[in-house]
């Protein structure tokens, strides 16, 4: 078990500890097509070895809908996605939270959500268990486009703080990306302090805004 309280508002999981979704109450796929894709200029990026970095798995859908855009572009090579998760979800209930997209359940379902390290034919998926304030950092890796996808600053303020976003900044090729749903203008800051030139676009559903960034 997960030892996460979470409480399901129509078919959607939210999080007791930080009183918020873990995707969209509309339409979690569609959003992450906008802010995470769209925003970080997907699938059309894409190369082999290619490797996004995240900060939340929560459910994984980001993974998901990333490795069917990936499959669906027909990239020859692996696709890389690092996530870093302080409070991880079990397989049921990350399935559970799949179930209500039918493009995604097949998809899911070849998945064993109970490992951190997953090897698939075409994609490696590594969550990083902890907090990200201090696994970040020390992670070895560079991602071509970072997932910024923590529960909303004001609940979650850990993973939005300024010595964070400069580690992400630390972590990130040179004309690498990033996206985000929030348009605080405090993180656009610490983003653009960490080597980003930022943008705020159109975001997705009720949220006028969000922001995209690009490394200097």
């Amino acid at each position: 078990m997960n030892g996460n309280g979470l409480t399901w508002k129509d078919g959607v999981p939210v999080s007791d500890r930080f009183n918020d979704p873990y995707y969209s109450l509309d339409d979690g796929v569609a959003e992450t097509t906008h802010v995470f894709l769209d925003g970080n200029g997907l699938p059309d990026r894409f190369h082999d070895g290619f490797h996004i970095a995240e900060t939340g798995f929560g459910t994984g859908l980001n993974f998901l809908v990333a490795l069917q855009a990936w499959r669906a572009a027909k990239v020859q090579g692996t696709l890389h996605f690092t996530s870093f998760e302080a409070f991880p979800l079990d397989a049921a209930t990350i399935k559970a939270a799949h179930a209500r997209f039918p493009s995604l359940r097949d998809l899911s379902s070849d998945i064993d959500w109970s490992q951190h390290h997953i090897t698939l034919p075409d994609a490696i998926l590594t969550v990083v268990i902890g907090d990200a304030r201090e696994t970040l950092p020390q992670w070895g890796g560079l991602a071509d486009a970072w997932f910024l996808d923590g529960f909303a600053p004001a609940n979650n303020p850990e993973l939005w703080g300024d010595d964070l976003m400069a580690a992400v900044g630390q972590h990130t090729v040179q004309g690498g990306t990033c996206a985000t749903y929030s348009a605080a203008g405090s993180i656009r800051r610490a983003l653009d302090a960490a080597g980003f030139n930022i943008a705020r676009v159109p975001g997705f559903g009720r949220k006028r805004h969000m922001t995209i960034g690009t490394k200097r």
